[in-house]
This record gives structure tokens, C-alpha cells and sequence, in this order.
């Protein structure tokens, strides 16, 4: 139902945008199943992470999850043992591990993107010129809205590959970065 005073607007702009992102949960989701290796949702989204912050320690992978370490080292034991991930000593702290993505990791990557870029596209196709440009513009001011609102960038998720991690004082605000650029891809 439209808004007194603002015409076509939504009663409920929340719920709208509730809407909304479910459809595109289901829309990236589609044809994922295809992509090989198969991975979780967490999985991916680890990946992600990796791939912005390559060299990224575990303590800042599980700040950017929100992920305790035991979550984080499953997590890469994991993604390790599929081939998509490896870790090795850092350069000048013995007690540091990197993470780095492997030629197979960066494929797969490549792969869901281009599903989830057909996907979006085929939506996209069938919208007006002028709602596809009125949804860009919407989604600029509301990601702009919501920039730096939570600490990680992104709500807190307390599933088992997903939790909380301490780290160091100079591994929030790339983790923030980190959360930003995994949204973003």
C-alpha cells in the first residue's frame, strides 16, 4: 500500500527490503548446486575473505566471520582438505599462519560469480531502464546508510562455522575492509 505523500512508496520500506533480499538469497542460491567443488554458504564466504586480505592470519579471518578460532581452524581444515585453500607459517612470526587462496579456489570463485551475474541479469533484463537505474541508485544510498552502523560492517552470526574471534588491535579495521569487499563480491 502506497505511503500518504510519497507516491508508489511502500507502507513498510523494512519490509520491502525484506523482501527483496530474500528473492536474492534465492536468486544467487540458484544454480550454485552446479559449481564443483561444492561449498557451505560459510564456506564461501571464507573464501571471499581470503581472497580480499590474501596472506590474512586466523584471528582476522575470524573477526571478519565473526568466528571463535576453533570455528576458524575447521573451517580452513575444511577448505584445505578440498583443495582450496593453504596455509603456511607468516614470513616473520612463527606463531602466525596465512591463508592463501589456491589456483582452484580462485576458479570456483570465478564460476559463482558468473552464475550469480546470469541470475541477476535475467531479473534485470526485465525491469524498465528506469527501475534498473532507481534500483542502482537505492542500493547506493542504502549500503552508504548502513556503512560503519555494525563493527564488522555485517550482522553477527553465531552458527558453528561463524563465530567470534579476538584479534589484534590492528586486525578490526581490516577486518572492517575485509567485510566490505566480501559484500561487495
Amino acid at each position: 500500500m502506497p505511503r500518504p505523500g510519497r507516491p508508489g512508496a511502500h507502507e513498510d520500506p523494512a519490509a520491502a527490503l525484506g523482501g527483496a533480499a530474500e528473492l536474492l538469497a534465492v536468486l544467487h542460491a540458484h544454480g550454485q548446486d552446479g559449481a564443483d567443488p561444492a561449498v557451505s554458504p560459510s564456506q564461501l564466504r571464507a573464501l571471499i575473505a581470503v581472497e580480499a586480505a590474501e596472506g590474512i592470519n586466523l584471528r582476522a579471518l575470524g573477526d571478519v566471520l565473526g568466528s571463535r578460532p576453533p570455528s576458524v581452524t575447521r573451517l580452513c581444515d575444511r577448505l584445505e582438505a578440498l583443495g582450496l585453500l593453504t596455509r603456511s607459517p607468516h614470513p616473520s612470526s612463527r606463531r602466525e599462519v596465512e591463508l592463501r587462496l589456491t589456483p582452484r579456489a580462485r576458479a570456483l570463485l570465478e564460476e559463482r560469480r558468473a552464475i550469480r551475474a546470469r541470475a541477476f541479469s535475467a531479473v534485470l533484463a526485465r525491469m524498465a531502464p528506469e527501475a534498473v537505474d532507481a534500483l542502482v541508485s537505492g542500493l547506493a544510498a542504502f549500503r552508504e546508510a548502513a556503512d560503519g552502523l555494525l563493527p564488522s560492517g555485517r550482522p553477527a552470526d553465531t552458527s558453528d562455522d561463524q563465530a567470534e574471534g579476538a584479534g589484534s588491535p590492528g586486525d578490526a579495521g581490516a577486518a572492517r575492509t575485509i567485510a566490505r569487499i566480501a559484500d561487495s563480491a
